[in-house]
């Protein structure tokens, strides 16, 4: 395909391929192993990202009304915790002028997102209320069945259409010969009664049945996870009637300790360079006798971060809540930073708004507070910037950087919450100085997976072998017997 196209893809996305093998993973997934049919949908793929101009498409590059209409956009998450990306089908009206401005809008934000959490799996929500035959636009619908299906590999769990009008049911059976037989298992009809069974209520508009008071606006562009609502958790105080003095003075001694062993390490780092020359490793300097597995570290132009991906906390039952995440700053300037999330009634972040030394490594506690429980749909924002060598890191110099600096030269990095069911969960938390993750990942468990399929499909072909050995010898059997029958007969015959 390359040899015969290559001027038909992006070069970038030829160097993504021969690097990312988790997006040729997915690829492979998606087309179950069967790797003509995986080049196949890699070079339609490509063929397509370049035709739209994927990689270079961004708000400036659309039209704003299209963003203003709010017919397309990502906010919320499903009851497993998958992004919710979201089609007003109301907003959407058919135009054929303006047809490949909107499937740009599609591609740019689920481009958009690939880019921002590394290929996650999506749930799309078809918001069908006051709808009616003057929103049907087959082709529309098409195209992003077809981004799911042909473009974006593993990208989608599954369809839930809400209040589909029965107008539609006709469009929708020629959708549904679009899918093909494993997207057709994703789709999900529901209504108000049912559609919590996919989605909690948190997460849902109030004519869907749910409490979400989440109103879409442009601009900005919707930052899904922190928008709605837009809160800090500021630094736990003294008057914080939901935290005793003997909690804060707990925690407090058990961040010292934390400090403390992380510090033996830090001798070792006195300077960027120093980190830059040992930092290959992908795993934090903290290294318990107890742990299972080395974290792992998102490597930022600013901060290194640990965890990279997942916060993990107890269930009520096993009673973990708390929670450490470890900045280390590796320019040679002041790095401030602040933590959101989108559940500021549930955690305590502690600092949540405060600045790192160069070379230096701060630690940062998370902790659930009253009777709550953490959540898959749970997420926490890290936002960094360097700051000028004559600036001070005290609070009002702090909320006037935050004013003034660009969004451009912001770091963004977002963790997701993850709940662990075990009465002896392995987690980076703070009890016992515990720094372990689940042995077992999502992406370990489908590798195990999917080579437990291969292995059973090998099963099935030896034992069609030796049904269709057996089955030979049998009639190969019968006919020696036949034959040996008629031998005998022969043999009496010629007797008398």
């Amino acid at each position: 395909y390359f040899l015969d196209k290559s001027d038909k893809y992006d070069s970038r996305d030829v160097e993504r391929l021969q690097q990312d093998d988790k997006w040729v993973e997915n690829y492979l997934i998606w087309r179950h192993d069967v790797v003509d049919d995986t080049l196949k949908m890699i070079d339609e793929s490509f063929q397509w990202r370049k035709e739209y101009t994927v990689n270079d498409l961004s708000e400036s590059v659309l039209p704003k009304w299209l963003f203003e209409i709010g017919a397309l956009f990502l906010h919320g998450y499903d009851k497993e915790g998958y992004k919710l990306f979201w089609f007003k089908v109301k907003h959407h009206t058919r135009d054929p002028k303006q047809q490949l401005e909107k499937k740009k809008l599609v591609a740019f934000w689920l481009e958009h997102y690939a880019k921002r959490d590394h290929g996650k799996p999506l749930t799309v929500v078809f918001d069908m209320a006051e709808t009616g035959i003057s929103h049907i636009d087959l082709d529309f619908v098409r195209f992003i069945v077809n981004c799911f299906t042909d473009y974006y590999p593993n990208f989608l769990t599954k369809i839930v259409i809400f209040e589909m009008p029965w107008i539609m049911n006709a469009a929708f059976k020629i959708v549904k010969g679009w899918l093909g037989p494993d997207a057709i298992s994703m789709l999900k009809f529901t209504n108000k009664s049912d559609v919590q069974e996919y989605i909690s209520g948190e997460y849902l508009p109030p004519h869907m049945g749910g409490t979400d008071s989440f109103k879409y606006s442009y601009p900005p562009l919707v930052d899904d996870d922190f928008q709605t609502p837009l809160c800090e958790n500021g630094p736990i105080t003294s008057e914080d009637e939901h935290e005793s003095k003997e909690e804060i003075d707990a925690d407090t001694k058990e961040a010292g300790e934390l400090n403390e062993a992380q510090n033996l390490n830090q001798k070792k780092m006195n300077s960027v360079e120093q980190i830059s020359k040992s930092e290959e490793t992908d795993k934090t300097e903290v290294k318990p006798k107890n742990a299972k597995k080395a974290l792992t570290t998102f490597k930022g132009p600013l901060l290194h971060i640990s965890p990279a991906e997942e916060l993990y906390f107890g269930s009520k039952e096993t009673g973990e809540k708390k929670c450490l995440i470890v900045l280390t700053n590796v320019t040679k300037n002041v790095v401030a930073f602040k933590v959101r999330t989108t559940a500021p009634e549930k955690y305590r972040v502690k600092p949540s708004n405060s600045s790192c030394e160069p070379g230096t490594s701060l630690d940062i506690i998370v902790s659930l507070h009253g009777g709550f429980a953490a959540s898959l749909q749970d997420r926490f924002l890290i936002m960094a910037a360097e700051m000028d060598q004559s600036s001070g890191a005290g609070v009002p110099e702090l909320t006037q950087f935050w004013k003034e600096v660009p969004r451009t030269k912001v770091m963004e990095h977002r963790l997701r919450c993850h709940v662990i069911e075990s009465s002896k969960p392995s987690s980076l938390t703070l009890k016992d100085n515990a720094f372990n993750i689940p042995a077992k990942t999502n992406e370990d468990l489908h590798i195990q997976l999917t080579h437990l399929l291969q292995i059973n499909r090998r099963l099935e072909e030896q034992m069609n072998r030796c049904l269709w050995f057996q089955q030979l010898s049998v009639v190969l059997s019968l006919l020696s017997v036949t034959v040996a029958a008629f031998c005998f007969y022969l043999a009496i015959a010629q007797r008398s």
